[in-house]
């Protein structure tokens, strides 16, 4: 009888936690969203407070001051390219990986996990200076190698651990029926890969999306520097003018949630599937 009392208050606790800790994760960005609408005098008289009225002019200057069309054109163009090709070579490499058996399996499982231990920041110099040798500086795709890169260890992983939970006979069917392996991968694995490969597309796509390091060192043309770049000398031009350096961070951060709370179901389920499976 104790036992079950003791269930209830150990639920209740766990709500009230998980609570708080929604509760100081969700309030920095109302905070920022209410503040973004004040006036300069209103926010540093009430910066707790509800604006007196929803000033959209700030954010129409912020759009306008700060260039965020240019900037989120650059970041798409950026992104989404070294997303594909991060899927395309992962999903082949997971494919080798977890379909074939070869003397250097090991090494290769290991070399990748390697290169997810690797910090970005060891890596800025030396990446720097090959690509200034290569001149692939300043340019629509100079992003593309670094994002592709540092991205394809943990999409192989992802991708392997979901392959693993495939049954071969699918794949002996095909081959006895003619079905050579580029068949096999783009009829039968890929297809199945779906789950996993949205999975990959969120992570890495949020992470070519945030990115401050690599655009920072590699792109100096303000022409086609990214979001991140973009807020970074806007906040340094206008660090006066806190309401409108709100409302750009605003209008960059509110589409990055939408886009993470309407995936994020496809993210559970691209971790979860292949660990349940296998």
């Amino acid at each position: 009888m104790g036992f079950r009392n003791r269930v209830p208050i150990a639920y209740r606790v766990h709500r009230i936690v998980f609570a708080l800790l929604l509760l100081l994760n969700v309030y920095p960005i109302v905070w920022l969203i209410l503040n973004s609408f004040k006036t300069e005098k209103e926010l540093s008289l009430n910066p707790v407070g509800l604006p007196k009225e929803l000033l959209w002019s700030n954010y129409a200057q912020a759009w306008k001051t700060a260039h965020l069309g240019t900037y989120f054109l650059n970041s798409i163009v950026a992104a989404i390219p070294a997303v594909l090709i991060t899927l395309l070579i992962g999903a082949l490499g997971a494919f080798f990986i977890s379909r074939f058996e070869f003397k250097f399996k090991g090494a290769v499982l290991l070399y990748l996990s390697l290169g997810m231990l690797i910090p970005i920041q060891a890596m800025l110099v030396p990446l720097f200076i090959e690509m200034r040798i290569f001149g692939l500086l300043d340019s629509w795709f100079t992003l593309w190698f670094p994002y592709v890169a540092f991205n394809l260890s943990i999409t192989v992983f992802i991708l392997v651990g979901f392959m693993n939970s495939f049954p071969r006979e699918v794949e002996e069917a095909a081959i006895i029926d003619g079905c050579g392996i580029m068949g096999i991968f783009s009829r039968i694995i890929l297809p199945t890969l779906l789950p996993a490969l949205a999975t990959g597309f969120v992570l890495n796509f949020l992470y070519n999306w945030n990115d401050f390091s690599f655009a920072l060192v590699l792109i100096n043309d303000d022409k086609l520097k990214t979001l991140p770049l973009g807020l970074a000398n806007f906040s340094g031009a206008f660090n006066r003018s806190y309401s409108v350096q709100m409302a750009a961070i605003t209008l960059v951060l509110v589409p990055t949630l939408l886009f993470y709370v309407s995936v994020q179901k496809y993210i559970t389920s691209g971790m979860t599937a292949g660990a349940v499976k296998g």
